[in-house]
């Protein structure tokens, strides 16, 4: 039977798909402590800014914990990372004459590149206080390291990483700063115009002053208030691009999973994750005993179509098993209904 056969190599690559799913952000399993950070999904941002005489750089920094970053519709492939980033680095360059604004670079940082690039996000995941760091030690929290960014994408590019410190804040959710859906837009040009001409005078009034202190004016600070902070972008020794964030949630507290959520109710997603394994080993089992029994009818014995898969008769009854007991049931439901206390009609 062609179509038998057809779908049988899709059943055989089931488990190396599985097997891709390289960070479950509802379970991630460290040290015999659960962290479910699902509640953090969805697209952030945080910033740097620097002031580069006579123009502002701003580099967005877009991270999603949970999944890949989806495409933003009306802008343009090269303005943005490749499908499968789950860390993205975007630089606009935006100019006082004008109020224009360039897009400087597009650096995937980190993601699932194995069907595009060959690199994997290969994510490492520990506590802070397994750290080797004296202040980390003293944490409470994950730090996950992912990979599989380069920039450009040349062969002398550079590898690039994210490393994010998850630190437990009981009375923050980690979402703070996020409320506003078109947060992860950018400013309009006429307020990074304003904020060009600003640091211009800045700059001005300290020549006028002589003052002995030289340095760039200060800029505005666009991640006030956001659980999420950047504290740095710059390569290692190792010349690898590393982007470092710092992210305060109740989620990354031990002893979190098990708590039931605010508002009251179980906790179902720790359920949730051993129904989908039990769902999951259940399809393989009976698709690997299909598969087999299908292979060994075919050689042993030549059968062809319904006869390829093991108790085919079995399978092609059960539309009339089960209509027969519906009509069972009903019958059963009208003969109560209908019923006059044991007395028939004469």
């Amino acid at each position: 039977m062609p179509s038998l056969w057809h779908s049988i190599p899709a059943l055989l690559l089931l488990p190396a798909s599985i097997s891709a799913v390289t960070l479950d952000c509802k379970h991630i399993r460290v040290d015999k402590q659960s962290f479910d950070l699902s509640a953090l999904g969805g697209p952030k941002t945080v910033h740097q800014l620097q002031y580069l005489q006579p123009s502002i750089s701003n580099t967005t920094f877009t991270i999603d914990i949970c999944q890949s970053l989806k495409r933003t519709k009306g802008v343009p492939k090269s303005d943005e990372c490749a499908g499968g980033t789950r860390v993205c680095g975007i630089e606009r360059i935006y100019n006082q004459a004008d109020d224009s604004s360039t897009t400087e670079r597009v650096i995937p940082i980190a993601g699932e590149f194995s069907t595009s690039h060959g690199r994997a996000m290969d994510p490492e995941v520990t506590r802070l206080k397994d750290s080797a760091s004296n202040s980390d030690s003293e944490l409470e929290g994950l730090r996950v390291e992912l990979h599989g960014g380069k920039w450009p994408e040349t062969s002398g590019g550079s590898l690039q990483k994210a490393i994010i410190e998850f630190q437990c804040a009981r009375d923050v959710t980690g979402n703070e700063g996020f409320e506003d859906a078109a947060e992860g837009s950018m400013l309009d040009i006429k307020s990074y115009g304003n904020l060009t001409r600003r640091a211009g005078e800045d700059a001005q009034e300290d020549d006028d002053n002589d003052d002995d202190e030289d340095g760039p004016p200060e800029l505005p600070d666009l991640d006030k208030g956001k659980s999420l902070q950047f504290v740095s972008y710059k390569p290692d020794s190792d010349g690898v691009g590393v982007l470092r964030l710092n992210w305060k949630t109740k989620y990354a507290c031990e002893g979190a999973y098990d708590e039931p959520p605010s508002g009251g109710g179980s906790n179902k997603t720790a359920h949730w994750g051993f129904f989908t394994w039990f769902l999951i080993v259940t399809f393989m089992l009976a698709a690997t005993y299909i598969i087999f029994g299908s292979w060994l009818n075919y050689n042993r014995y030549g059968a062809r179509g319904w006869d390829l898969v093991p108790h085919g008769d079995a399978i092609r009854d059960i539309p009339y098993v089960v209509k027969e007991w519906t009509g069972g049931v009903v019958d059963k439901l009208k003969g109560s209904g209908g019923s006059r206390g044991g007395y028939s009609a004469v």
